[in-house]
């Protein structure tokens, strides 16, 4: 599971949720920079630390010892939560994970050294891992 070693700040203000911002494309991570073929997001959500390890396990099987593989986000984000039962007040909930805002447009993953029918298929079966849609691109 991927997570901060150390952060400035334990919990972060939530922020909007406006969707003209999170349907807005993004402007960095866009091209394939790393490998020969690449995972893109289509829509925004925020992706998971569980999420972006169980599209990693997928991935992973497919590289073998030949391929290369290139996790291209990072969840830095923290969420909090406040425990079962208990009443509004009394301050922020403690954080309880960590995720990635993701926007349509960013290269997720990109992959090396594996043919492109298996890339395809891997890049297609981890994409069903994540809560975004997302397409198979190549250099």
């Amino acid at each position: 599971m991927l997570f901060p070693k150390k952060v400035k700040h334990r919990k972060w203000q939530t922020g909007r949720k406006s969707p003209e911002r999170l349907a807005r494309p993004d402007t960095r991570g866009t091209t394939v920079a790393f490998g020969s073929y690449g995972m893109k997001a289509m829509t925004a959500h925020r992706v998971t630390s569980n999420q972006i390890e169980a599209a990693r396990k997928v991935l992973t099987r497919v590289t073998g010892k030949g391929g290369k593989l290139w996790i291209r986000i990072f969840p830095d984000r923290p969420v909090t939560k406040k425990p079962a039962e208990v009443g509004m007040g009394s301050g922020k909930g403690d954080p309880t994970h960590f995720v990635f805002e993701v926007r349509p447009g960013r290269v997720l993953f990109e992959l090396d050294g594996v043919p492109e029918v298996a890339a395809r298929d891997a890049m297609r079966r981890a994409g069903a891992k994540l809560p975004v849609k997302t397409t198979v691109i190549t250099r």
